[in-house]
């Protein structure tokens, strides 16, 4: 089914949404895949999963196998964790790689960086080499990656313009937080599962339309009226607020602020969705990066991840904001469950957009149009 997408990049004012397919349609899911999540840079982990070097976590993006691991000299790697012999699985659960990344089959061996470094018996019993298999051939197959905020951004295809370009503009926008982050540690880690389409996580977190009922406790002190719209057409999308609270545990205490931030941060942060699937924020106290899962049509897994400026702060201040976070986005999933029901709706036709409030989303969604549009072009183009 090739959905119809001519009304979606229109004017706010005249555009209607992603139609049904969209959220429900394993074959439009499929597509999607391919045109949005494969070609471009998607989240996939953050470098905290992989602490140290020798450090390796087993992962699956869209049915994709992947081992994410840190080689011996510190440097994040994103490698198919699929053996070059005869496609075993390599590494089957978490854990720190001592020597080298040994398949369990036949023993084939490779380094954390991915070179094929033994092969026992391969040219007969007692022979670990043979003239016919090139082992520099036959290093593991690395996917290109990219750390900014301590996310892993991966880029499937290998085709997309280098991150640093594509996301030149949000760069430039947070420069001031170029700076070290420390993750919380596993009190600062947590996982939602959703039954919902990725996208609808995506179109929730850009908006802050929703505050004053989903969001009553947040809307007491940062109201509706103190937020304001990010919207970049084709990059990035999401909301900002001039007023926000710092976390204070006993006797007024705080978490130390980022250095050298400029006057905006004292009151304001944001909250932007990096496309396709990455939700940050940037605040003067503390960060977060929550990398949406799209584990089918309708099954999403939010990994949300709490970074601090220091290496060390309070463990009970730490442990409560993140239980404060937890309860906010915990607070979203009726809704993005309840949208997802309601795609389900014949008659829904993708909906409208308000002018006002709802230009992030509109603006999502066109992007993702886009991007079908081109691969679907794509695709005619190689067809002829």
């Amino acid at each position: 089914m090739t959905t119809d997408l001519s009304r979606v990049s229109a004017p706010i004012e005249q555009a209607r949404g992603l139609p049904n397919a969209h959220y429900v349609d394993a074959a439009t899911f499929a597509e999607e895949c391919d045109a949005v999540l494969h070609s471009t840079w998607a989240g996939l982990a953050v470098g905290a999963d992989v602490p140290e070097p020798g450090d390796a976590k087993p992962l699956e993006f869209l049915g994709l196998p992947l081992l994410l691991i840190r080689d011996k000299d510190g440097v994040v790697r994103v490698f198919q964790n699929t053996c070059r012999h005869r496609g075993m699985i390599l590494v089957d659960a978490p854990r720190k790689i001592e020597g080298a990344i040994r398949c369990p089959y036949h023993s084939w061996c490779y380094s954390t960086k991915g070179d094929l470094v033994a092969t026992p018996h391969v040219g007969g019993p007692g022979m670990n080499t043979h003239p016919d298999m090139d082992r520099s051939t036959l290093g593991l197959i690395e996917i290109r990656s990219h750390i900014w905020r301590d996310v892993v951004f991966v880029n499937i295809s290998g085709d997309a313009a280098p991150f640093e370009d594509v996301h030149a503009d949000l760069i430039a926008r947070w420069a001031e937080f170029d700076q070290p982050m420390y993750h919380g540690g596993p009190d600062s880690a947590f996982t939602l599962d959703v039954a919902c389409n990725w996208k609808l996580a995506v179109e929730n977190y850009c908006e802050s339309y929703h505050l004053p009922w989903v969001h009553p406790g947040l809307n007491s002190y940062s109201r509706l009226e103190d937020h304001y719209n990010i919207n970049e057409p084709g990059r990035y999308s999401g909301q900002g607020t001039l007023v926000y609270r710092q976390f204070e545990g006993e006797n007024g205490a705080r978490f130390p602020d980022f250095a050298g931030l400029s006057d905006k941060w004292d009151e304001g942060a944001e909250y932007i969705t990096i496309y396709p699937n990455v939700l940050l924020a940037a605040q003067r106290d503390h960060a977060y990066a929550i990398i949406l899962e799209p584990r089918g049509v309708d099954a999403t897994v939010e990994h949300v991840h709490i970074y601090y400026a220091a290496p060390e702060v309070d463990a009970a201040m730490r442990v409560k904001n993140t239980e404060l976070w937890r309860g906010v986005f915990e607070e979203d999933i009726f809704v993005v469950e309840g949208m997802q029901r309601g795609r389900y709706g014949p008659g829904f036709d993708g909906g409208r957009f308000s002018p006002a409030m709802d230009g992030p989303t509109h603006c999502f969604h066109a992007w993702v149009a886009e991007r079908i549009l081109a691969h679907r072009q794509a695709q005619a183009m190689a067809a002829e």
